[in-house]
C-alpha cells in the first residue's frame, strides 16, 4: 500500500453492495456497529438515510450511513443544521493501518460538499469503544456533555463536529 492510499467515499449503489456485504468487523465490535446486511436493509427502509461505501482504490474497505436528520441519531433536535453519522467502520482486514482517520476525513469532506446547508455532524459512540472515541476526538468531535441511553449496547457519548469549509 502506498504512503498516501487513495481513500474515497461513494454512495453504496447496487454495484457496490456485493462487495460491501463481504465486510465485517471483529465479533466484539458488532455491539458497536452491528452487521452490514442489517444496516443496509435499515438504510433502504429509512427515508433520509444514505448508505456509503469507503474505498481504498477500487476495493471496498468500510461503510457508514448518513442521516439527513441528526434527530434519528440522538432522539433530539439540534440548534444548527446537523447531519447524522452512524455505523462507521473499517473492515477487520483493513484495521490498524490508519485508514479510519483517512476515511473519516473523506466522509466529512464529502458531507460538506454534498450537503452545503449542513453545518455539523452528530454521532453516538459507545462509552466502551475507546478506539472510536479517540479517532473522533482527534478529528475534532466533542462530547455534548450527556450520555445517550437509547442504544442497544449501553450508554453512548453524543459527539458533534463542525463540517470542514
Amino acid at each position: 500500500m502506498s504512503v498516501h492510499p487513495d481513500i474515497r467515499v461513494l454512495p453504496a449503489d447496487t454495484a457496490l453492495r456485493p462487495a460491501l456485504l463481504t465486510l465485517d468487523v471483529d465479533e466484539a465490535q458488532h455491539a458497536y456497529v452491528g452487521r452490514i446486511a442489517d444496516s443496509l436493509a435499515d438504510a433502504d427502509a429509512c427515508e433520509g438515510s444514505e448508505p456509503m461505501a469507503i474505498l481504498c482504490g477500487a476495493e471496498a474497505i468500510g461503510f457508514y450511513r448518513v442521516e439527513r436528520s441528526a434527530r434519528s441519531i440522538a432522539g433530539m433536535d439540534f440548534e444548527r443544521a446537523t447531519l447524522g453519522l452512524r455505523s462507521f467502520f473499517i473492515d477487520a482486514r483493513w484495521q490498524g493501518r490508519g485508514l479510519g482517520a483517512l476515511a473519516l476525513d473523506a466522509a466529512m469532506r464529502d458531507l460538506a460538499r454534498r450537503h452545503p446547508a449542513a453545518l455539523d455532524v452528530a454521532l453516538t459512540v459507545n462509552v466502551r469503544n475507546t478506539a472510536a472515541i479517540a479517532l473522533y476526538r482527534r478529528y475534532g468531535f466533542r462530547e455534548t456533555g450527556g450520555l445517550y441511553h437509547g442504544g442497544r449496547s449501553g450508554p453512548q457519548h453524543l459527539m458533534v463536529c463542525a463540517l470542514p469549509r
